[in-house]
């Protein structure tokens, strides 16, 4: 497995190389933020709404034809972790997660697969978010996680989690994309798109708390996402990470995308109104190289639709 492993980073690379994306010639913000200046209100226009800052920050960022090719495997990991519905902005917005879908197949994609180990009952979550039937309408395969495709792999640079349970499917997929929700957390302070990869993990995940920050970067380092979408449309602000009250729940109209995972966990806290280096998890992917947590100095681009 750990051979495979090296060998497909090596071939992700290689292609990158030869589509541009990796030269200075092809540059191209690292960092996307799309706000709606007319916050909707009917279900439907929220909905549109959702879509149309999807596309407009991933464009920002070149396309999706920068991050997937054609005859790509594609695998979309939302935020699917608890029993509620979309309003209650606990799990990733639906509509964000289909227009992903969309562009991903627009791209060229063969196969794209929207998945995530539940924390609860994943037929009630995937039914309750919305997210399923939005990725199976969008074309994806939408499914709960087989505990038997859990195989414990080597995470190389890691400084807890040296081996893990990881989900084989995600990892032998040609691209990864993050669509994570910001939401408060009681331990972390705020959930954002590294922590969301823990979704990908299986076995004991309870013993993550013990370290939150360096385990959520060991798996950051070795999950490496080519593309982080921030759903910020709504936010969690407070009792999360499960949420349920309409009180706690914010409204952004915004979506973020970026290539830089540890920029945009910081654009989120600071969403959030929390200063970047009080999560953990970022301040510690900060100081092992994943990435900045200073993500003005990428200059994102700014876009109101």
């Amino acid at each position: 497995m750990g051979v495979e492993l090296h060998r497909r980073e090596f071939l992700k690379s290689a292609a990158l190389l030869a589509s541009g994306a990796g030269s200075p010639a092809a540059a191209a913000p690292s960092l996307a933020v799309a706000h709606y200046k007319s916050p909707a209100a009917a279900p439907d226009a929220i909905a549109e709404e959702a879509r149309r800052l999807t596309r407009a920050a991933i464009g920002a960022l070149g396309g999706m034809g920068r991050f997937v090719s054609k005859g790509n495997v594609v695998w979309v990991k939302p935020n699917i972790g608890w029993d509620r519905a979309p309003e209650q902005a606990a799990t990733s917005n639906p509509f964000v997660v289909a227009a992903v879908v969309e562009l991903c197949f627009q791209a060229g994609a063969a196969r794209v697969t929207v998945g995530d180990n539940s924390c609860v009952s994943p037929a009630k979550c995937f039914a309750r978010s919305g997210i399923q039937a939005a990725a199976q309408k969008a074309g994806a395969r939408c499914f709960f996680l087989d505990e038997r495709k859990f195989r414990r792999m080597p995470l190389p640079g890691a400084r807890l989690l040296q081996e893990w349970e990881i989900y084989t499917e995600a990892v032998a997929a040609d691209r990864l994309i993050n669509v994570f929700i910001p939401k408060s957390h009681d331990l972390a302070r705020a959930t954002l798109g590294m922590k969301n990869l823990m979704g990908l993990a299986g076995g004991a995940r309870n013993r993550f708390h013990q370290n939150l920050a360096a385990c959520v970067a060991d798996l950051a380092g070795f999950l490496r996402p080519q593309l982080v979408v921030m759903d910020a449309v709504r936010v969690l602000a407070a009792n999360g990470p499960t949420g349920g009250n309409l009180s706690d729940v914010r409204r952004k109209d915004t979506v973020a995308a970026g290539v830089d995972q540890v920029a945009i966990d910081a654009c989120g806290a600071a969403l959030m109104g929390l200063p970047p280096a009080a999560i953990g998890y970022v301040s510690e992917a900060h100081a092992r190289g994943l990435g900045t947590m200073d993500f003005k100095a990428l200059a994102p681009a700014a876009l109101e639709v």
